[in-house]
């Protein structure tokens, strides 16, 4: 069964379209990949919409933003440990 007439424009159309649709799957798996973000930078970014909105919702312009280092998020961890010692005060 070979096409005829008209028949090899559709397959041409249709070899255009699927052609079409391919790219746009690299395209967009390609922009997913280059837009990943790891953990921490999702957590930060989080942390700092969190901060401008809070400090918009009280009249504030802008409030300093700091990342927590792995230092700091341990210290306060220990802090937190310690004060549910018994005998600690």
């Amino acid at each position: 069964m070979r096409p005829r007439g008209r028949q090899w424009w559709k397959l041409v159309g249709l070899a255009g379209v699927v052609g079409v649709a391919a790219t746009g799957v690299v395209a967009v798996r390609a922009e997913r990949q280059r837009k990943a973000y790891t953990p921490d930078e999702v957590r930060a970014r989080l942390h700092e919409r969190y901060t401008r909105a809070y400090a918009a919702r009280d009249g504030q312009q802008e409030m300093a933003v700091t990342a927590r280092t792995w230092r700091t998020r341990a210290t306060a961890a220990l802090h937190g440990v310690r004060s549910r010692l018994p005998g600690s005060s």
